[in-house]
């Protein structure tokens, strides 16, 4: 660095930073190291260290916004919270030991972990239950000269001070955090609290570089990949929270945090995907796969054949989906993003997708989604384990229900749906009530299937009505089956006056036995 111009004045204690001046034009920065006794000395030139913000205007803890600090935000549905509230981690009482250690006495604190393990989140948990609200957080970009930090600091005698080094390799270096500006800033009883990826932790940590010597002196919080059964035990009581109720009971085989975190993103990317010119047969895929969870199938075991024969039951996006193959649509929506998820994934069975959850709940969230379309319902119980192997159906049925009961009511077309997929779960019972209210709604279809339900079971006389119904409809099968009753209890009657001497009943008993001969719930067309 040049020296233009000295004033002597030893024992500097405060550093400033301007401009050189000549002939009326700035040149370059300058810097001003003023003394004890009041002389200033004046270097121009290039500085040791880069102006850093004032304290006064670094945020403090307890209104500071921790997703512009590094913290990754969540799905968020209108009216929720930036965040989801924090679920405690088993390393917890560790990391708050450490940070209150190094709240009193200064030093470094970080927290390592795989990408989206929650590291940003435990680290900023930490500081806040730890670390006074008024607390000022300086939290630089990566790559920031953080030499002056120290001297900006001993000027200032306001509240306590933390640094926020998130991914803290971007921080190391001969103008970051030294070993030097470390110790300054514990002389000064400023913690540093940190995170970084494993990684670029063993990578900077071991051998002899600076930057190792930084990280020697503090033993790393580890988060392990996936959460414990005590961790998952603590996120089970925070069912109130949508988001969280959410994770437990879709984040599968990844971690929560993950989960949490990459939902934004799938959620985002899997709706602009439906635009002509993206990838509008994936988009389909995916929603025929969400729309399959939402009756009630598992969404680990969504069947790849009734993915695809759900296609056409969305006639718009389906024509926008022809510029894209199946196997197209297919490898976009199973791509792996950030190392973490795809949209779709193989399921837990052969010929079987998974979904990822946050989409299911994102949809199932939103006001304004669509309905699921009706048809989808048979389709998904078709395809459903039978009854005797699995809930899977009796969970559909449930299902259907609750998703279908508000509306069913003098609706034929859903009671009889209802109707429909109660007998493939095998409640009987369930079944038939729907039928009876679709027939009574004036439903064709029902009053054939509760008409020849009832005859299945020997209620002949119950069922005459009903196929009264449906034959008058110009159902064919009905007027044969309806036909054939009838034909039965005329020859009982018939029979009845034969036996008590009526000569022209028994004249037309042995014509009519040849009608009846034929079983009475025999279907023809």
């Amino acid at each position: 660095m040049g020296v233009a111009e000295e004033r002597e004045a030893p024992n500097d204690t405060a550093v400033g930073v301007g401009n050189s001046v000549s002939d009326g034009t700035f040149h370059g920065p300058v810097v001003q190291a003023r003394a004890v006794n009041g002389g200033v000395h004046t270097y121009y030139g290039q500085p040791h260290f880069s102006v850093l913000p004032p304290v006064s205007e670094w945020p403090r803890l307890g209104t500071a916004d921790p997703i512009a600090l590094g913290v990754r935000r969540t799905r968020r549905l209108p009216g929720e919270s930036p965040l989801p509230p924090y679920v405690e981690r088993d390393c917890d009482r560790e990391l708050d030991a450490r940070v209150r250690v190094a709240a009193q006495e200064g030093g470094l604190v970080v927290v390592t972990g795989a990408p989206l393990s929650g590291k940003t989140r435990t680290a900023w948990a930490a500081l806040s239950a730890n670390l006074p609200g008024t607390t000022r957080v300086f939290a630089p970009p990566p790559g920031t000269d953080l030499r002056g930090l120290p001297a900006l600091l001993r000027t200032w005698s306001g509240e306590d001070c933390v640094l926020w080094l998130d991914d803290l390799e971007g921080h190391l270096g001969e103008h970051g955090l030294t070993r030097t500006v470390l110790a300054s800033l514990g002389q000064l009883g400023v913690p540093v609290v940190a995170t970084m990826k494993d990684e670029a932790y063993d990578a900077c940590r071991f051998g002899a570089s600076a930057r190792s010597g930084v990280l020697s002196g503090a033993q790393p919080v580890e988060l392990l990949p996936l959460w414990s059964a005590n961790e998952i035990w603590r996120l089970g009581g925070q069912t109130e929270e949508p988001r969280l109720r959410d994770a437990l009971l879709g984040h599968g085989r990844r971690s929560v945090p993950e989960y949490l975190a990459v939902a934004p993103e799938l959620i985002q990317e899997w709706r602009r995907a439906r635009r002509p010119d993206a990838h509008p047969r994936g988009h389909l895929l995916v929603r025929a796969a969400i729309d399959l969870v939402r009756c009630g199938v598992p969404m680990v075991d969504i069947h790849g054949g009734a993915v695809l024969r759900a296609q056409k039951l969305y006639p718009r996006e389906l024509a926008a989906a022809e510029a894209e193959s199946v196997e197209d649509g297919f490898a976009w929506a199973v791509g792996i993003r950030h190392s973490v998820a795809g949209l779709l994934a193989p399921g837990r069975h052969k010929d079987a997708w998974a979904v990822h959850g946050s989409l299911v709940a994102d949809v199932e969230g939103r006001g304004d989604s669509p309905p699921v379309p009706l048809g989808m319902w048979p389709l998904a119980i078709h395809y459903a384990p039978d009854a005797r192997e699995s809930q899977q159906r009796w969970r559909i049925a449930r299902k259907a229900s609750q998703t279908l009961g508000s509306q069913a009511e003098g609706n034929p077309e859903i009671l009889t749906l209802l109707g429909r997929i109660h007998a493939k779960a095998g409640n009987a019972a369930a079944a038939e009530l729907s039928y009876r209210k679709a027939a009574e709604a004036g439903g064709t279809e029902a009053a054939v299937t509760l008409g020849e339900l009832l005859v299945s079971r020997d209620a002949e006389a119950e069922a005459i009505p009903y196929l009264e119904q449906a034959a008058e409809a110009g159902i064919v099968r009905s007027q044969y089956l309806l036909g054939m009753l009838l034909a039965n209890q005329a020859q009982s009657w018939l029979t009845r006056a034969a036996d008590a001497g009526h000569p022209a009943a028994a004249e037309a008993l042995p014509p009519l036995r040849k009608v009846t001969d034929t079983r009475p719930d025999t279907v023809k067309e």
